[in-house]
């Protein structure tokens, strides 16, 4: 906390009877021109400042900032809070824990290693849809969860009541982002500092990338890394650029029959052509009282998808109604009003703050969409998308477009047949296991999930997902066989309002039974096809594809069956289940006939605008939400009724499978090592552009024959016991294994081969990347990776640099980074370097095959960071290829983290120091 204040900013604001010691933004000339997302920035400069690491030149940088100019002043932003999922959470809590023994071993109190700031955690990356479309799936998936996951959830428990201010939302309760919109978040926070209650703006990092769903309550967060988000529970301040801000201005209102879902991938498509990776994204404009909070959080949620830190909604009386119908107190609500208006954090849209860049959309322009087959930003027009799926069709099933085969177009009934570019491939006959026959074929629907923080946040498209089963169910529709269909509301509050609206009826009838609270689908937890539907998929090599609610669609996600994957709207999660297929038009293909014959379209069950908006005004109150979180962090009898381990220090279990003590501090001195080059380094593996985290870390399931699961297998696991790699987390031995090792990476050491594979050149002959790193390892041999643009996209996934330094990864060299990963691999002692601009791996001659050498590393040996390194590789005949390559250390405080081999060793010694 501050202990100067250089521009007596620090003063008192009265609300009702209770006096708050604030540190005003009016004090400092300048600030008032800032966008919102700056201005708080600049109050956590002021209430920080110590004069060593903040200091007034900081403020004054704000205060001058330049909107045109190119980020190049380091700040220190330290978040309020953290907040965190279980997947990523649980590596948290074992790093703290090893810190904890660490910090004993170097001679410091082990009592020192507790959050700093408030830390929230909440367990929704767990369930998985195992069982679906009976009306006990609920139970029996939480069920198979606790039994799944109980090493781990014992381990979570331990961790509440060993570290102080940390605290754990359990299973079944909700999804991360949605409970901290509707409970966590607090948009202004209080805290008892010297005998004064001192309220500032909530501020967060999260260890999921879509943290940022906060950005629209008007609080400024975003995701961060594990390894991140444990030194800012340390006390330690997030090292970043003050970013550029681009102004995105909001007009008109949405037109009726489109959702927030179309918004929100109009957005995203427009923003990740415009290019806002690293950058703060900041809505203005009359428009946005158009928009109301829940669409708000819908547009932020997806900053990761556009490439942006951050995307925020400013405060207004729209965020006031959200905090009072969420069960905020009057005090609360009556606080954030006060401190936002003194501080000119309140919207005024008569007022355009200054931005770098500028943006605009009329949302009367929007129309119904979808996005896919692959990536969130694909967005496709609704009323394309049948023609759009028969040109990607080939792309997955290459023997499609050749032309029709006549038998097989007449073995369809013209009513409802699938359309055409399905008719173009062999049909496979089909009985599932609940003895339903059918023919599967490309382009069928095999997935159709409403899920995710994204979307079931929403009252607006949930409400329409309900009403559009209940006119569906009404005209005697169903769901086709072949498709898995699912509902995982984002938290309880959804339950009530479809139990008050009467709705759960239809959905269930239509297979959308309740089956979990928690990311589900989006998250890879989409739980197995059907046997016999898997077996046929695989056997015959079908495109079959899911649509779900969610935010990311990425290839391998969403299912290790699924080769094509699309995000909708909630309502048309349910409309391509009625179709049974991708191959479909809406508007002119009709789901089915009526009693007399007649066609069924889906704009004759398409819910108005208002019929939704009174069903909700109908439906949902302040009640709902006080009673669902009256009791949030108790949890059910499962919760309650667990063992858990006592002690300030965790006792290891060797046999466990689960939670293992990882390595990283193991042979840690006092004093860092000097930095060295690297020599004689092999490529690991030569990739091409978009490679996401989803790529790198491990997720979803375990394959049997996969370096993880001969792991599993030899430690006497059976594999209906494998679980998946993201419940596995906090065993490091599973997730080296699991890194690289995705089915649909593409690794251009090998010719036509996907998975984690990759030429060993110690065997000289194909391998699993995990077993070549081992190789590498024993003979001494550093390790490249090769990239190309956009590396490491997608979620904040920590485990994609601790399994890429793990390995034994010393240099990442690419034409770009995404911003979050980059920093992770910082964060774990990995050096992001860049190949010049305008050249890549290719333009260079580079296949892979040579060894690496990387020199002019050791100048950070000299307290400075060198601009470029240069490298040299060397390929088999002795010739060689030399460039210089970019560092992407873009900070002093990344420096220090990469000189101490990581930012968890830099704490570590700070704190033993």
């Amino acid at each position: 906390m501050s202990s100067v204040d250089t521009f007596g900013s620090k003063g008192t604001l009265t609300v009702g009877d209770q006096d708050y010691e604030i540190f005003r933004l009016s004090a400092v000339g300048g600030l008032e021109r800032l966008p919102y997302s700056l201005k708080v920035l600049a109050e956590n400069l002021l209430r920080t400042e110590d004069g060593a690491n903040i200091t007034a030149d900081h403020v004054r940088a704000l205060a001058g900032w330049d909107p045109d100019a190119q980020p190049d002043t380091e700040i220190q932003f330290t978040p309020a809070r953290v907040i965190m999922q279980d997947f990523t959470g649980v590596p948290c809590v074992v790093d703290l824990a090893t810190m904890r023994e660490a910090v004993a071993e170097l001679g410091g109190d082990a009592q020192r290693i507790n959050p700093l700031a408030p830390a929230e955690l909440v367990i929704d990356h767990s369930v998985q849809i195992d069982v679906f479309g009976t009306a006990g799936a609920f139970e029996r998936n939480v069920d198979i969860e606790y039994d799944r996951n109980r090493e781990r959830y014992q381990f979570l428990r331990w961790g509440q009541t060993a570290f102080d201010d940390f605290k754990v939302v359990p299973p079944g309760t909700g999804i991360v982002h949605q409970v901290n919109i509707e409970y966590l978040a607090r948009t202004v926070m209080t805290r008892e500092v010297d005998g004064a209650l001192r309220a500032y703006p909530d501020t967060c990092v999260g260890t999921d990338s879509h943290t940022t769903m906060v950005n629209g309550l008007g609080v400024l967060g975003w995701g961060v890394g594990g390894i991140e988000a444990e030194a800012a529970m340390l006390g330690q301040p997030v090292s970043m650029l003050i970013p550029r801000v681009v102004g995105f201005k909001l007009t008109g209102a949405i037109p009726a029959g489109v959702t927030a879902t179309d918004v929100v991938l109009t957005i995203t498509q427009l923003l990740r052509a415009h290019g806002v990776v690293g950058k703060f994204v900041e809505f203005y404009g009359d428009g946005v009282a158009q928009v109301p909070l829940a669409n708000r959080a819908t547009i932020g949620n997806m900053s990761p998808e556009f490439g942006s830190t951050a995307a925020i909604f400013p405060i207004d009386d729209i965020t006031l109604d959200y905090l009072r119908l969420t069960g905020r107190s009057d005090e609360q609500v009556a606080l954030v009003e006060a401190y936002t208006k003194e501080q000119g954090l309140w919207h005024d849209p008569s007022r355009e703050p200054v931005f770098s860049e500028y943006l605009e959309l009329d949302l009367a322009t929007v129309v119904p969409s979808i996005a896919g087959p692959k990536r969130p930003q694909d967005r496709i027009e609704l009323s394309r998308a049948k023609e759009q799926f028969a040109r990607d069709l080939p792309v997955y099933a290459p023997e499609v477009g050749n032309g029709v085969d006549e038998a097989e177009e007449e073995s369809f009934p013209a009513s409802d047949s699938p359309a055409v570019a399905s008719r173009t491939t062999r049909l496979v006959p089909v009985t599932d296991t609940r003895g339903n026959s059918f023919e599967l074929f490309h382009g069928a629907v095999a997935i159709a999930s409403i899920t995710s923080c994204t979307n079931t946040s929403n009252p607006s498209v949930m409400m329409a997902a309900g009403l559009l089963a209940k006119n569906a169910v009404e005209k005697g529709l169903t769901s086709k066989p072949w498709v898995k269909t699912s509902t995982a509301p984002g938290s309880q509050v959804v339950t009530g309002y479809y139990e008050k609206a009467g709705l759960w009826p239809y959905l269930d009838k239509l297979g959308f039974n309740l089956v979990g609270y928690g990311c589900t689908t989006c998250i890879g937890n989409s739980g197995p096809l059907d046997e016999n539907v898997s077996a046929a998929v695989n056997e015959h090599d079908l495109a079959v594809v899911s649509v779900l609610s969610g935010n990311r669609n990425f290839e391998g996600r969403i299912n290790p069956d699924v080769k094509m994957n699309y995000l909708a709207s909630p309502p048309l999660v349910i409309a391509y289940a009625l179709a049974g297929t991708m191959d479909f038009d809406f508007e002119s293909d009709p789901l089915g006939r009526d009693a007399d014959g007649n066609p069924i379209f889906l704009r004759d069950i398409w819910p108005t605008a208002d019929e939704v908006q009174a069903t909700i005004d109908a439906s949902i109150d302040r009640d709902m939400f006080t009673e669902d979180y009256a009791n949030v962090f108790a949890g059910d009898e499962r919760w309650q009724g667990l063992p858990t381990p006592e002690g300030s220090v965790f006792e290891w279990d060797d046999e466990s499978t689960y939670v293992r003590k990882p390595p990283y501090f193991e042979g840690m001195g006092l004093e860092p090592e000097a930095v060295a080059d690297i020599s004689g380094a092999r490529v690991l593996a030569k990739l091409g552009d978009s490679v996401t985290t989803d790529h790198i870390s491990p997720a979803g399931a375990i394959k049997p024959d996969s370096p993880a699961g001969r792991y599993l297998t030899e430690h006497g696991i059976e594999r209906k016991d494998f679980n998946s790699y993201g419940s596995r987390r906090g065993n490091h031995e599973v997730m080296i294994r699991g890194t690289f090792a995705n089915i649909r990476l593409k690794n251009q050491l090998l010719d036509g081969v996907e998975g984690g594979f990759t030429y060993n050149f110690v065997k000289d002959a194909q391998d699993t990347i995990y077993d070549a790193a081992q190789d590498y390892a024993a003979q001494g041999t550093p390790l490249v990776i090769l990239g190309g643009k956009e590396y490491g996209s997608g979620s904040s996934r920590d485990w994609a640099a601790k399994g890429t330094a793990l390995l034994g990864v010393k240099a990442v060299i690419t034409e770009s980074f995404e911003r979050i990963h980059r920093s992770n691999l910082i964060g774990m002692g990995v050096l992001p370097l860049q190949f010049p601009e305008g050249e890549d791996a290719g333009s260079l001659g580079l296949d892979g095959t040579e060894t690496f050498d990387i020199a002019g590393i050791t100048a950070l040996n000299e307290g400075s960071t060198p601009r470029t390194v240069h490298v040299t590789a060397t390929k088999g005949d002795g010739a060689t290829v030399e460039f210089d390559a970019v560092v992407r250390i873009d900070t002093p405080g990344e420096a220090d983290y990469y000189r101490n081999g990581g930012i968890l060793q830099y704490v570590l010694r700070s704190l033993v120091g």
